[in-house]
């Protein structure tokens, strides 16, 4: 039989850590055929690809991602696919649409991440057929998916379908026994329905939108202990994993995760765990040197599987005015958030009695654990009507002016109009040598890229080829850190093990989901740009773009990047991706979508 894709002359990574080697790769349908280090007979194949100076690897797998929306309204998803990305995972952060109403899923999703709530509520109006989470797989499988999707429960999703948003997000309700034994009924259902897992959320950063509960936390950061521990026994029980962040406020609160993971008292699984997030952050630069022999010894003593996600660059933001979710650490922060209209805001800002109580919290703050290191002379503004002000930091412009940095930083937004100013700032993973300690951590695995979320804060969808980029220098500059193949694993086979997902490997009989990587274009892959997003108004939202880097991307055996160009009909007509359920389900055959 021929082949459909022949891949010739690439060095090839199969995805568990061992040596590249230089192979042909055959591909008939789905799967892969034949590896072999003997040419392939090309008769009857119409599509060849070579590979010679090259790297073929599996496709990368970005487990942290809230394409839940975008999805729906775009589902080739080919900010990531371009990248080199062929499988991703939804539901993160306690957040999904699986159960909740439009509203209520609109209200949840929207502020924390970042996303234009008309267009979130507008998709799920449109296009929400689902009332249970097995119809909710099917409505994402039958969607013309670009790459694999897969997806977690969300516990402020669960908790808000039994409880109401309303309910969810007050302090003194609790579930009634009946009530709770809905929320792991439904946990239930979705893991039989083929998710992951559970997301949840304990941190209280993050702030609801819209109109009825504005600015009150997610429902999970108001769940219990007891809440959280009986929906843990659903997912110990079924061998699936969880999916969180401990409380940045109160740090001690990451035990309780390591406890409700582990195997002591009587247990005879622990559950997977993957916390947010391990990185060298420059609010507390020392934690970098315990996270990894902390995390270490806990599960070795407590008999635990707890790893931290880790985004393997520096984690830089950019922010029009206040619209930054770490100001949401403070109460005054939120209030202004609160306000969408921007002369409301403006005046909020300006005002002397809401500055004084804005200093108050910014200054004790600096006293505690926090998300952002507060110093505004490294926060340099990037785009701002009065040019003078353009390339200087908010804590230069307080010097010049004799003020305190948040009085400087507030004048500014104040006298050029608070969304008119962009600055810029990195908050962590900024010094090399730590960086590349994390990447090879035992106790971490790469993501936490929020692909689809704070379009006009950050852009790490090419985190993957960031990394290898990284490892090349590293070794051509004779200071090695970490191996290719070594890498490649963490970036594909490991994190595929870790959330139960088959994926992650490139051998004969896997799934054909694969990368074809030039490195001579990976010089190119740090630069920032921007692109309008149609289906968000035309939104200019943060992105990369280094097409010299990924020569094809191929999903499920079709080649649907290639070239800086995508398959015709990709997203719309062409369908390439499937919705994987958890390991061990079957894998349907992927059909094409109507014309």
């Amino acid at each position: 039989m021929p082949y459909d894709v022949i891949v010739r002359n690439g060095l090839w990574f199969d995805g568990t850590g061992a040596p590249p080697r230089t192979r042909n790769l055959g591909i008939r349908g789905d799967v892969v055929a034949s590896v072999s280090d003997q040419p392939l007979d090309e008769t009857g194949c119409p599509d060849v690809v070579d590979a010679e100076g090259k790297w073929v690897l599996p496709g990368f797998i970005d487990v942290h991602t809230h394409y839940d929306a975008e999805v729906l309204l775009d589902p080739g998803l080919r900010e990531s696919v371009r990248h080199g990305v062929t499988t991703v995972l939804l539901g993160n952060c306690s957040l999904s649409a699986v159960y909740a109403t439009n509203e209520d899923a609109a209200d949840l999703f929207s502020r924390v991440e970042a996303v234009p709530r008309e267009f979130v509520l507008g998709a799920l109006n449109d296009k929400k057929t689902w009332t249970t989470a097995a119809e909710y797989v099917d409505a994402l499988d039958a969607l013309p998916l670009g790459p694999n999707v897969s997806s977690l429960i969300g516990h402020s999703d669960l908790r808000t379908s039994v409880l109401g948003l309303g309910r969810a997000t007050d302090d003194t309700t609790r579930p009634t026994p009946t009530e709770l034994n809905a929320m792991t009924a439904k946990l239930a259902e979705a893991l039989d329905a083929g998710l992951l897992g559970m997301s949840g959320m304990d941190s209280a950063i993050d702030k609801l939108d819209g109109d009825r509960y504005r600015s009150r936390g997610l429902p999970s950061t108001f769940a219990t202990w007891r809440e959280r521990r009986a929906l843990i026994a659903v997912l110990r029980k079924r061998r699936r994993m969880l999916q969180s962040a401990p409380d940045v406020a109160r740090p001690w609160t990451a035990l309780l995760f390591f406890l409700s993971s582990s195997r002591m008292f009587g247990r005879r699984d622990g559950v997977r765990m993957s916390l947010l997030v391990s990185a060298d952050s420059k609010a507390a630069p020392g934690a970098v040197g315990v996270f990894g022999r902390g995390t270490r010894l806990l599960n070795r003593v407590l008999g635990a599987s707890v790893r931290f996600q880790h985004l393997p660059v520096p984690f830089e933001l950019y922010s029009d005015g206040i619209d930054l979710p770490v100001f949401e650490e403070f109460g005054a922060g939120t209030a202004a958030l609160h306000l969408r209209d921007q002369l409301e805001r403006n005046e909020l800002l300006a005002d002397v009695e809401y500055r004084r109580e804005f200093r108050r919290e910014f200054d004790r703050k600096k006293l505690g654990p926090t998300l952002w290191h507060r110093d505004f002379h490294d926060a340099v503004i990037v785009e701002c009507p009065d040019q003078t002000l353009v390339g200087k930091s908010f804590g230069a412009i307080a010097e010049m002016r004799g003020l305190h940095p948040l009085d400087a930083f507030l004048d500014v937004l104040v006298e050029n109009g608070e969304r008119n100013v962009r600055w810029t700032t990195t908050v962590a993973n900024h010094r090399q040598r730590q960086l590349d300690k994390l990447a090879v951590e035992p106790t971490v695995h790469m993501g936490f890229s929020d692909a689809g979320a704070h379009l006009r804060n950050m852009a790490f969808y090419n985190y993957a080829l960031r990394l290898l980029k990284r490892v090349l220098v590293a070794d051509r500059a004779g200071r090695p850190f970490m191996t290719l193949e070594h890498a490649v694993h963490r970036l594909t086979g490991e994190v595929a093990d870790w959330f139960g997902l088959d994926a992650g490997r490139l051998r004969e009989g896997d799934a054909a989901n694969f990368v074809v990587v030039d490195p001579a274009g990976l010089d190119d892959v740090d630069g920032y740009h921007e692109a309008p997003v149609s289906f968000y108004g035309g939104l200019s939202r943060m992105v990369n773009r280094n097409d010299a880097a990924v020569v094809a991307t191929a999903v499920n055996g079709q080649i649907v990047y290639r070239s800086g160009e995508f398959q015709e009909g990709y997203g719309r007509t062409a369908k390439s991706g499937r919705f994987l359920r958890a390991a061990g389900a079957a894998r349907p055959t992927v059909a094409a979508a109507p014309a």
